[in-house]
C-alpha cells in the first residue's frame, strides 16, 4: 500500500527529519538512507517500523542538522612534537636550512583525533526512534484512508461475483437436457455399436455426469465469495489470506470452464459468465496487493 509521512523534531544536538515512503510489496522490505553516524540505529529502527507495518517496500530517509557546529577535533600533540623533532634533526644532519611548514604538518594523517566513531548520545538516539514511531503512525493513517477506498472497490467486485454465480446456477438448472445429450453422445462413442456390461454402463454414466455437473464448483465459489467479504470487513492483516482464497476461487472458475464446453449456446453463456468471474477475481487480486 502506498503512502508517505515526514516527521521533523529537534534534540539538544540538532534537528532530525525522518520520512517514510511505502509502495506495494508482498512482504516488508526496508531500505535505509541516513548519515553513517546513525548506522547503529538501523536495527532498532527496523524493530519500530516492523511493529507498525506488515507489508510494503519502505524507504526510510533520515537527515540530521546540528544546531551548532561541532567542536574542532583536538590536535595530536604527540605526533606533532615527533614531526617537529624529526624535521629539526634531519635539517641538522644534512646541514640544511629551513623551517617546518605547519600547514603540511597539520595535513598528516592522524594529526587530529577522529570523532567519527563517537557513540550517539542517548537523547539523540531516542529522538530518532520516537520520530520513526510517529512517522509510522502518520503513514498508517494515510494507508488506512487508501485502504477504505480499496475495500469499497473489493466489496463491489465481490457483489459482482455473487451475481455471476447466481446467474450460472440459474442456467445450470435449465441445462440438464444439454448435459444429458452430451452424456448420451459420449456413451454412444464408448459403445461403438458393441454391447456393454450394464454395470460398466452405469459406472460410466455416473462418472460422466459428475464430470459435467458444476454444482459443487458453484457452491464453493459462493462460499468463498462470502468468506472474501468477511475478510475484507475484518480488522487486522488480511492480504496473505486474501491471496490464498483468491487462488481457490480461480481454481473453481477454471473447473467450471473445463466442464461447460460442448453445451451449445448454454455452454457459451456459461463460458462468458465464468470468464467474467475470473476477470473479477484477477482485479481483486491486483487490489489485494495493496492491503495488509
Amino acid at each position: 500500500m502506498t503512502g508517505f509521512a515526514r516527521v521533523r523534531t529537534t534534540a539538544a544536538e540538532g534537528e532530525i527529519v525522518l520520512s517514510l515512503k511505502s509502495v506495494n510489496h508482498r512482504g516488508l522490505d526496508m531500505h535505509f538512507h541516513m548519515p553513517s553516524e546513525f548506522d547503529p540505529l538501523e536495527s532498532p529502527l527496523r524493530a519500530v517500523i516492523k511493529d507498525g507495518i506488515a507489508r510494503g517496500h519502505v524507504q526510510i530517509q533520515v537527515s540530521f542538522t546540528r544546531l551548532a557546529a561541532p567542536q574542532a577535533a583536538p590536535i595530536n600533540w604527540g605526533l606533532l612534537d615527533t614531526y617537529m623533532r624529526a624535521f629539526t634533526e634531519a635539517s641538522a644532519h644534512y646541514h640544511l636550512e629551513g623551517k617546518p611548514d605547519l600547514n603540511s604538518a597539520l595535513r598528516i594523517s592522524g594529526m587530529f583525533a577522529s570523532t567519527e566513531n563517537e557513540e550517539l548520545s542517548e537523547e539523540l538516539s531516542q529522538s530518532v526512534l520516537a520520530a520513526a514511531a510517529e512517522a509510522v503512525h502518520v503513514l498508517n493513517l494515510v494507508r488506512e484512508r487508501e485502504g477504505e477506498a480499496t475495500a469499497a472497490e473489493l466489496r463491489s467486485r465481490c457483489a459482482n461475483i455473487a451475481a455471476l454465480v447466481l446467474r450460472m446456477e440459474e442456467i445450470r438448472g435449465g441445462a440438464v437436457p444439454a448435459f444429458q445429450k452430451r452424456l448420451n453422445e459420449r456413451l454412444a462413442d464408448l459403445l461403438n455399436g458393441a454391447g456393454l456390461d450394464p454395470q460398466r454402463l452405469a459406472q460410466e454414466a455416473a462418472i460422466l455426469a459428475d464430470r459435467s455437473d458444476i454444482a459443487e464448483e458453484l457452491v464453493r465459489l459462493r462460499t468463498h465469495t462470502a468468506q472474501l467479504e468477511t475478510l475484507i470487513a475484518a480488522e487486522g492483516e488480511a492480504g496473505k489470506r486474501l491471496d490464498f482464497l483468491l487462488q481457490e476461487m480461480n481454481r473453481e472458475a477454471n473447473t467450471v470452464l473445463s466442464k461447460t464446453g460442448g453445451l451449445g449456446d448454454l455452454g457459451l453463456t456459461m463460458t462468458e459468465l465464468a470468464l467474467s468471474t475470473k476477470s473479477e477475481i484477477d482485479k481483486i487480486r491486483e487490489q489485494s496487493l495493496n492491503l495488509e
